[in-house]
């Protein structure tokens, strides 16, 4: 009985820490990148100046990261 107890906190020990929010890195020119899987991107501001984006991804081990970079907006005309 006490081993199906310990068992099943350690189950849910294991599910409280696997929704732990992670870090967001910032990206670098000098970084290398591990990307074997793009989970999703966030979408890019309808602003025209320089905006923060957010890429989930898996590295080849399979780890998630949020890697935040910066891109152009879509808010600036070309005419």
């Amino acid at each position: 009985m006490k081993a199906l107890l310990v068992l099943i906190f350690g189950v849910f020990c294991a599910a409280a820490m696997a929704d732990e929010p992670l870090p967001v890195e910032q990206y670098s020119y000098a970084q290398h990148l591990d990307i074997a899987h793009v989970i999703s991107t966030s979408d890019v501001a309808d602003v025209c100046a320089v905006v923060p984006v957010r890429m989930t991804y898996e590295d080849s081990k399979g780890q998630r990261h949020i890697l935040e970079y910066h891109v152009m907006g879509n808010g600036c005309s070309n005419g």
